[in-house]
């Protein structure tokens, strides 16, 4: 069995912070790589970010520079740094992995957490 939990989410102003964490039962991320998707109040689904195996990240256009991915071990944990928000970064941010190859749509990733509100105003 597979769980995702994220925390972090919640309201903030305009120019501020939040770091969201996601943290995997029963999954090690070494095989695959890890993202952070955001589903926007216009049901748009886009990926954020994503962390390779070998550490290479990427990141959309949208959060170059203010945002952050990073991965820890044994435990798991994903995380998402974000900074100088914009109220176009009010989403539901999902935290999302696979067993092994990549993590860039939706349907690449088996793995999902439930959400977590990010409000920006």
């Amino acid at each position: 069995h597979v769980q995702l939990v994220e925390s972090g989410g919640g309201a903030v102003q305009t120019g501020g912070s939040l770091r969201l964490t996601c943290t995997a039962v029963g999954l090690t991320f070494g095989g695959g790589n890890q993202g952070w998707y955001r589903e926007t109040p216009g049901n748009e689904f886009e990926l954020v970010s994503s962390i390779a195996p070998d550490g290479s990240r990427w990141y959309a256009d949208s959060v170059q520079g203010r945002f952050t991915i990073s991965r820890n071990v044994l435990p798991e944990r994903l995380s998402l740094q974000m900074t100088r928000l914009k109220a176009e970064d009010t989403a539901i941010y999902y935290c999302a992995a696979a067993d092994r190859g990549n993590c860039h749509t939706r349907y690449d990733c088996q793995y999902w957490g439930q959400g977590t509100q990010v409000t920006v105003s």
